[in-house]
C-alpha cells in the first residue's frame, strides 16, 4: 500500500464558538493566520505527505470552505465533500465519511496545524498493518487537551481535559490512522449526545488495540481567541509558510516601518510614518493610515486602521474600522470563555466584522467586541460587547 491509496479525511464542520465573534461569519477552519485559513495549512500538509485524495467533512458555514478549496486543483489534490449537517462530535463526523472511504485513511482536524511528517508516519504505520493509530505529542499544558496514557506504544486511555492531577505531558495530537472497521466501532460506542472519536478509541483501548505514534514536530492549535495570535506568530516566523502570500498592489507611504516579522497581503495601503511590527499579518485591501501603530496583531481583509490608532495584541476582523487615535492597549488579560476564566493570556482585544470603533476610543485588555457594533468616539470598551450593540458616551 502506498500513500496514494490512503485517503485523508479532514474534519472541518465545527462552529468554533470559543472563537466568537470571528466564527459568526466563517467556520473555525477558515479563520486566517498569516493571511491564510487554518484549513489551508492542513490540506498542504496532507498533499506534502503524498496523499492526493482528500475528503472534507463540512457543516457550519460550509460554503466558505467549498468556495475557497473547490475541487482541490490549486493544492494538487482531489477534494470531495461530505456533510455533517448537525455537529454531533468528532466520532459522528468521521462516520459521515463512510460512504466515500473504502480503504485505510488518516483523519485530521481542520483547525490544527501539523507537519507533513505526522501524516507520513501514520501512513507508514498503516502500510505495516497497524490500526487504529493515534499520534501523541508533548505540550506544556496537557490538561487543556486529551491526555494520553501509554503502556509502551499501546494507548490505555485518552482523558479529555482531565480535572484531576495529570502525571504526563503527552496528549492526543489529533492525527489518526484507521481502516473502515472503525465505522462499526463508532456505531457500537454507547454514547448519548455528542459522540467523540476518543470515546470509541477508549473502548478499543480496553481491548489493547490502539497504538500510539510519537510525534515531536510542529503542533499548532487554535482553541481560543488568543491562540490566533500565538499561532499567527509561529507561522509568520516560519518563512516557508508566511512569505508566499500575494503581495501585489501595495502602496506604502514615506517613513513607514515594516518589521521583518510582518506579512502583508495584496493591495495593502500603509500611510506615512506608520509602524508595523511584532509578528503581525495584514490582510488584503487593508488600510493602515498615517502614524498608526500595529503590533503583534492579525488584521483581516478590508479593515481600516485610522490615523494615529494604536493596535497591539489584537485581532481586527473583516471590514472593521478603528477610528483615528483609538487604542487597543495590548498586554496580558483575564478572559472569561463560557464557564472558564483564563488569566495571564496575551490578548489586547478582538474587534468583530463590520464593527466601527470611534476616534479616541479605548479597548481595555481582553475586550471582545462583536460584529456590527457601533462605538462612539472616546468610549472605553471593556469585557464583552454583544454583536449589533451601539455604545454611546456617557
Amino acid at each position: 500500500m502506498s500513500t496514494d491509496e490512503v485517503t485523508a479525511v479532514i474534519l472541518a464542520a465545527g462552529e468554533g464558538r470559543r472563537l466568537e465573534p470571528l466564527t459568526n461569519r466563517r467556520p473555525k477552519p477558515m479563520v486566517p493566520v498569516a493571511n491564510r485559513p487554518l484549513l489551508e495549512y492542513v490540506v498542504e500538509a496532507v498533499a506534502a505527505a503524498g496523499i492526493d485524495r482528500v475528503v472534507l467533512v463540512v457543516g457550519y458555514k460550509q460554503e466558505r470552505i467549498r468556495n475557497h478549496f473547490g475541487d482541490g486543483d490549486d493544492w494538487d489534490v482531489t477534494i470531495e465533500y461530505v456533510e455533517q449537517a448537525t455537529q454531533l462530535g468528532t466520532g459522528h463526523a468521521v462516520l459521515q465519511a463512510e460512504p466515500v472511504v473504502d480503504g485505510p485513511f488518516v483523519v485530521l482536524n481542520g483547525d490544527r496545524i501539523v507537519d507533513a511528517a505526522a501524516v507520513s508516519t501514520v501512513c507508514d504505520r498503516l502500510r505495516d498493518g497497524d490500526a487504529p493509530l493515534v499520534t501523541v505529542t508533548a505540550v506544556e499544558t496537557p490538561r487543556d487537551y486529551g491526555v494520553v496514557q501509554l503502556d509502551g506504544d499501546r494507548v490505555t486511555e485518552v482523558n479529555e481535559k482531565p480535572e484531576g492531577p495529570v502525571d504526563t505531558n503527552r496528549i492526543n495530537a489529533g492525527v489518526y490512522g484507521f481502516t473502515p472497521e472503525i465505522f462499526d466501532a463508532i456505531r457500537a460506542t454507547n454514547a448519548t449526545g455528542e459522540l467523540a472519536i476518543t470515546t470509541t478509541l477508549n473502548d478499543l483501548a480496553e481491548r489493547d488495540s490502539v497504538t500510539g505514534v510519537g510525534y515531536d514536530g510542529r503542533w499548532l492549535d487554535v482553541s481560543n481567541l488568543w491562540d490566533v495570535l500565538s499561532v499567527n506568530a509561529a507561522l509568520v516566523h516560519d518563512s516557508d509558510h508566511a512569505r508566499d502570500a500575494p503581495a501585489t498592489g501595495q502602496r506604502v507611504g514615506d517613513a513607514v516601518t515594516v518589521a521583518d516579522d510582518v506579512v502583508l497581503a495584496g493591495n495593502v495601503r500603509i500611510g506615512p510614518n506608520a509602524t508595523l511590527s511584532g509578528a503581525s499579518a495584514i490582510g488584503s485591501n487593508v488600510t493602515v493610515a498615517a502614524n498608526a501603530v500595529v503590533e503583534n496583531s492579525v488584521v483581516l481583509p478590508d479593515a481600516v486602521i485610522g490615523p494615529g490608532a494604536v493596535v497591539r495584541d489584537a485581532v481586527i476582523a473583516g471590514n472593521a474600522r478603528i477610528g483615528p487615535n483609538a487604542t487597543v492597549v495590548g498586554g496580558e488579560a483575564t478572559v472569561v470563555v463560557g464557564d472558564s476564566v483564563h488569566r495571564g493570556v496575551t490578548l489586547g482585544g478582538v474587534v468583530g466584522d463590520n464593527t466601527s470603533i470611534g476616534g479616541g476610543a479605548t479597548l481595555t485588555n481582553g475586550a471582545v467586541v462583536g460584529d456590527d457594533v457601533q462605538a462612539d468616539a472616546g468610549v472605553v470598551l471593556d469585557g464583552r460587547v454583544e454583536s449589533g450593540a451601539v455604545v454611546r458616551r456617557g
